[in-house]
């Protein structure tokens, strides 16, 4: 049995690094409050591409260093912000002690996504992981979830599931890998049905569902 897991607001609260990141961002370079709030909103919770953001910001904030360079001290900074709850360290331990294989399955840059996997602690609560930088392929492709199962040294089958808080990437992705899915809907947008097997509000609850339906 294998169950892929998101990283970003699934395993960790991606949203609550980047805040502390921007905040942090704001402070060195003498910014206010106000500046930190509109990071924030220009972000839209990772939706837009960090490429795009840091054009955006070094254009409002008249900053000398290129977007490629302050793209490279976000990527280097925040995976030490992220954090995983002890609870979801503990239920993954749980779940791979009860005979499941555990892996993760990102989109995202290599660096930036293997840095917050090592230092949550995911690093060792996991079989493997795909990163789609590092693979040449993105979820929502089908690809990318077979290369996260052979990370995970197993392949694709029956009864495998795809955890994630992304309707199109995780959900979409997942069915098209042939998996059955959980969708984290994160107290955001409950009751959406976005063709999940199941919809839960966070990832502790995706876990107690596998521990039900192996």
């Amino acid at each position: 049995m294998l169950a892929l897991f998101d990283l970003d607001n699934t395993l960790i609260d991606r949203l609550d690094a980047f805040k502390r990141w921007a905040a942090e961002f704001a402070a060195d370079r003498g910014l206010g409050a106000q500046d930190v709030a509109w990071m924030i909103e220009l972000d839209a919770d990772g939706s837009i591409p960090m490429s795009t953001f840091f054009t955006h910001v070094r254009e409002r904030f008249g900053l000398a260093e290129s977007a490629d360079s302050l793209w490279q001290g976000y990527r280097d900074r925040l995976p030490h912000l992220v954090t995983c709850r002890p609870a979801v360290l503990e239920s993954l331990d749980r779940l791979r002690m009860s005979g499941w294989r555990v892996g993760i399955v990102t989109n995202g840059m290599a660096d930036n996504q293997s840095g917050k996997i090592h230092h949550s602690g995911l690093v060792d609560r996991v079989d493997g992981w795909a990163i789609s930088d590092a693979e040449g392929f993105s979820k929502p492709d089908p690809e990318l979830f077979e290369i996260a199962a052979r990370r995970c040294d197993t392949t694709l089958a029956d009864g495998d599931w795809m955890v994630g808080d992304d309707v199109e990437k995780d959900v979409a992705g997942g069915r098209g890998a042939g998996l059955r899915t959980i969708w984290i809907d994160r107290g955001l947008s409950p009751g959406l049905s976005p063709g999940a097997d199941h919809e839960v509000p966070d990832v502790l609850d995706a876990i107690a569902l596998l521990d039900v339906v192996c």
